[in-house]
């Protein structure tokens, strides 16, 4: 019987195929009492069942690829960890020996015990990992039961449809070395792992449907409209050959995309427009070159310090900033701080904050960690002597956060100029715009800093009161809000007025339904995945700035949120004429 679920659309495009059911680890589990004999027998069933999934990451890991996202390879890493852990698997042998059990409601009743421990853990990043030990008993359960993860047999052949509760990173992975079309979740947000991950493998994806999982069949005929958020199951001919049409038309379309990489980022009317990419490590460098970017509009340096034991020291990040402003080859590179606290934390460090999101994040921990920051400024500044080297500051709302930073800075170029270390005098300093009293306290910003860049995600979440990372209130997480949008159109005009550059780096640079109108407030620097941006210069292509400037301030001058959608529509169905800088391969010089 053919039926249809509504989800959160977050990764475009359509997928057909056959589902592929992953089970979770809250399945029902026998319970039975052993005879002495067999306990060191089941005991050794449970080690046995470790040394395998330990051996499953380890592939994972070994056949990752240099262009898979760091947060995948990361949270392997933590997996690996976890099945070391003496809270799980000692105390699951123990739990055999004593209750003379099965080791799988061994293991399910230790899982319990830990999950209760983690549920009483005040900060709310290391409360969340409670998914990781979940994600890790459920591999164990199905070594242990005889279904271990692998490939069904249509996969071979044909794509299929991941469709789970939930998915873990490490399983994102492992789907991504087979046939797969699509992804779909009862959980998840559009910035949860699975989210991100869809986008940057151009996955089609669904998430937040709630109850998928138990609706759908081993098998069944899947098509995943990641554009419009619907899943469709079991279609009947006719769906099923009209989305066939419509994948068709989407796949040529993306081909198409390719002609412009070497074009110029420029409007119909002549003006360039700048489209840098974000990057997480540097190996991230190869997807920027694929694509021909402008620069690196963000290199969250962030991640360089997570998952590991101890922070990276000057000469690690001075390498790893040096190789990306080589690679770039006088291209602008946007260094940022440390963005830490809030959903990223460094290992070992215990966070007490009922809200680590409004807490000591970002610029107000480096400050309260002046050594730490002073190493990172010292290394960032010693790039800059090998390409255009910018460093970026998060989460400033005051004007003495700014002052103390640019403090540092200059303190930091004092203790180089004594090691006789070389670098950028003139390196530019920016500031990011992401709370709500930056953007409508400019004057500081303008005064002290070099260029600014809006961070989209973060001023969404705090100008509307919304945890973006809480599947619950995911559907009130609004882009289009009219105050948001007001902000965000005042900070670059703001800019404007005081001849200081202004970009956006958040996921709505990103959006190519968001192009026009972004374009339409004045701004001429986005930054975004790698993958969004040749579909984003084909809209930069296709705009006329005059025209746009005068039906976007109508847009923002309305309250009323139907309405500003419908203007939203129609400001992106204007008709446009041909790609002409497409046309000649010659044309443009690429340098955006």
């Amino acid at each position: 019987m053919s039926f249809t679920l509504h989800g959160l659309a977050v990764s475009n495009g359509i997928a057909i195929g056959h589902a592929h059911l992953v089970s979770h680890a809250t399945l029902e589990v026998e319970h039975y009492v052993l005879p002495n004999r067999f306990i060191d027998e089941e005991v050794a069933r449970l080690e046995q069942a470790v040394v395998e999934v330990q051996a499953e990451l380890d592939a994972l890991m070994a056949g990752t690829e240099a262009s898979v996202p760091s947060e995948l390879t990361a949270f392997i890493d933590l997996h690996r960890m976890l099945l070391a852990d003496p809270l799980l698997i000692e105390a699951t042998r123990q739990l055999i020996r004593e209750r003379r059990c099965n080791a799988e409601w061994a293991l399910v009743q230790q899982l319990e015990q830990v999950v209760e421990q983690f549920e009483k853990i005040e900060d709310e990043y290391l409360r969340e990992r409670k998914a990781d030990i979940v994600q890790v008993v459920e591999r164990l359960l199905k070594v242990l039961m005889g279904h271990p993860g692998r490939p069904p047999k249509h996969a071979r052949g044909e794509q299929i449809i991941v469709v789970a509760h939930d998915l873990s990173p490490a399983d994102t992975l492992q789907f991504k070395q087979m046939k797969i079309g699509g992804f779909v979740t009862d959980l998840g947000g559009a910035t949860s792992h699975t989210s991100i991950v869809a986008r940057s493998l151009a996955i089609p994806a669904v998430v937040g449907l709630h109850h998928a999982r138990n609706l759908i069949r081993e098998d069944d005929m899947l098509i995943v409209d990641g554009t419009r958020g619907v899943l469709i199951v079991d279609p009947d001919a006719q769906v099923l050959e009209e989305y066939r049409l419509r994948r068709s038309a989407l796949e040529l379309e993306r081909s198409k995309l390719k002609r412009l990489k070497k074009s110029r980022a420029t409007t119909l009317d002549g003006l360039d427009i700048e489209l840098a990419a974000n990057i997480e490590l540097p190996g991230d460098i190869a997807q920027v070159r694929a694509v021909d970017a402008a620069g690196i509009g963000l290199f969250r340096t962030e991640f360089l310090f997570l998952n590991r034991d101890g922070v990276p020291g000057e000469e690690e990040q001075f390498e790893a900033y040096r190789s990306v402003a080589e690679a770039m080859d006088g291209r602008p590179v946007v260094i940022r701080t440390l963005d830490l606290g809030a959903d990223k934390n460094l290992r070992g460090v215990e966070r007490t904050e009922a809200n680590p999101a409004l807490g000591r994040r970002a610029i107000r921990f480096c400050l309260a960690e002046p050594q730490l920051f002073l190493t990172q400024l010292r290394a960032l500044l010693r790039a800059s002597h090998y390409g255009r080297v910018k460093m970026l500051v998060p989460m400033l709302s005051h004007a003495h956060e700014i002052m103390q930073t640019l403090a540092l800075v200059a303190q930091a170029k004092e203790q180089l100029r004594c090691s006789g270390h070389p670098f950028d005098e003139c390196t530019e300093v920016g500031g990011m715009i992401e709370i709500p009293a930056a953007a409508l306290a400019l004057g500081v910003f303008l005064e002290k800093l070099d260029f600014l860049s809006i961070g989209t995600n973060d001023l969404i979440q705090y100008t509307l009161a919304i945890d973006r990372t809480d599947e619950a209130v995911a559907h009130l997480y609004d882009p289009l809000h009219p105050a948001v949008l007001r902000l965000i159109a005042h900070t670059i005009q703001a800019g404007a007025r005081a001849d200081l550059p202004v970009g956006v780096c958040g996921e709505m640079a990103g959006d190519p339904a968001l192009t026009r109108l972004l374009l339409g407030m004045g701004l001429r620097q986005f930054s975004m995945h790698p993958a969004q941006i040749l579909e984003v210069k084909q809209e930069v292509l296709r705009s006329n700035l005059t025209d746009l400037k005068r039906k976007v301030a109508r847009l923002l001058a309305t309250d009323d949120p139907v309405k500003l959608r419908q203007q939203l529509e129609r400001l992106n169905a204007v008709e446009t004429m041909p790609l002409k800088h497409a046309q000649a391969p010659g044309a443009g010089t690429g340098a955006n």
